[in-house]
């Protein structure tokens, strides 16, 4: 059964071709907002929490702070309103899960860049 869902995944469902990025990064992703008749495109940029998943069910979260205020938005990979996504900073993370994150504020809240 397995076999026959990842035949269709791969098949039927189309595969964006987006940077490589994990935990720690600092991402913009840009997709479109459909408001009745119009589409505009929306960006948001923050600090990648965590992706989670495979093939078609990939998601990722991604967090920012909004005033004092932490924002976190979880995004499919396959998601049609997905444009683009960028790459802005390669952090230096241990983890591949860095829930921790939220709790952390000021200074401590910082993550090494990596080197290139």
């Amino acid at each position: 059964m397995e076999s026959l869902i990842k035949f269709v995944q791969d098949e039927f469902v189309t595969k964006k071709d987006f940077p490589e990025f994990g935990a720690g990064d600092t991402i913009t992703v840009y997709y479109e907002i459909r408001e009745g008749e119009k589409v505009r495109t929306q960006f948001f940029r923050g600090v990648v929490l965590q992706r989670r998943g495979a093939g078609a069910s990939e998601t990722f979260t991604i967090r920012k702070m909004s005033g004092i205020v932490g924002v976190e938005r979880i995004f499919p990979v396959n998601l049609p309103a997905l444009q683009k996504i960028e790459v802005n900073k390669k952090g230096k993370v241990r983890r591949a899960r860095i829930f921790y994150f939220r709790g952390l504020t000021g200074k401590k809240a910082r993550i090494k860049e990596a080197r290139r």
